[in-house]
């Protein structure tokens, strides 16, 4: 039997445990009682249901993961879609190559999250398809920071200080959201590598490399 893979997403998650900034760590099954996010996170876990519906009905092997805050090289860095890490990155770059020596960040920038980098989530999903797990499992890094401490490491990457400056009237998503992996190292051994200021160097590198090109075409 052919398997089927569902990329689904923290956005499932019950909003009422994400209104603190010190968030505890987001069960599997703090999916429910459901109250996701409106819009994308009730698509994603009516689709998970679905998942499990079509496994009891009809044989289909489903598996599922919920994404956090995935990042790195050849991901969407400008346009308003690209994910925090991304976002300050660009601005990181732009500040330290106009000379304009300040940063604009969305909300009071204590809002917390967790990011992991895409060679770990290729290879947690690969785990997880070639698994006999067919519950929904988290898939990312339990390494808490808040946006503030995001800017700081990007800011040492690229060897200046910013000046702050904080649109609270911009989009800043829930206060906090972390995941919590007990479950999948247990059952899969998997747990993430690369640590965030690894990661983010490369993302940045690699987003400046992209912004240069621009520049000059």
């Amino acid at each position: 039997m052919e398997r089927f893979f569902y990329a689904s997403t923290a956005c499932v998650y019950n909003a009422e445990k994400q209104k603190s900034a010190q968030v505890t760590p987001l069960k599997e099954e703090d999916a429910y009682p459901a109250l996701p996010e409106d819009g994308y996170g009730w698509e994603k876990l009516f689709s998970e249901r679905m998942c499990r519906h079509f496994e009891e009905d009809f044989g289909l092997q489903c598996r599922v993961a919920r994404y956090h805050n995935v990042y790195g090289p050849h991901g969407t860095w400008d346009g308003g879609r690209e994910k925090a890490p991304a976002a300050i990155c660009r601005k990181v770059i732009e500040a330290r190559h106009s000379g304009k020596h300040q940063i604009e960040i969305w909300g009071d920038g204590d809002q917390t999250r967790s990011f992991m980098y895409i060679d770990d989530c290729l290879a947690g999903t690969k785990a997880i398809m070639g698994s006999e797990i067919h519950e929904p499992l988290n898939l990312g890094s339990d390494d808490l920071v808040t946006i503030n401490q995001l800017v700081h490491i990007a800011e040492d990457i690229a060897g200046v200080k910013l000046v702050r400056r904080y649109n609270l009237n911009a989009p800043k998503g829930v206060n906090g959201r972390n995941s919590d992996n007990p479950k999948i190292l247990k059952l899969l051994g998997w747990a993430p590598s690369i640590r965030l200021k690894e990661g983010l160097r490369k993302t940045y590198e690699w987003i400046e490399k992209e912004m240069m090109v621009l520049a000059h075409v």
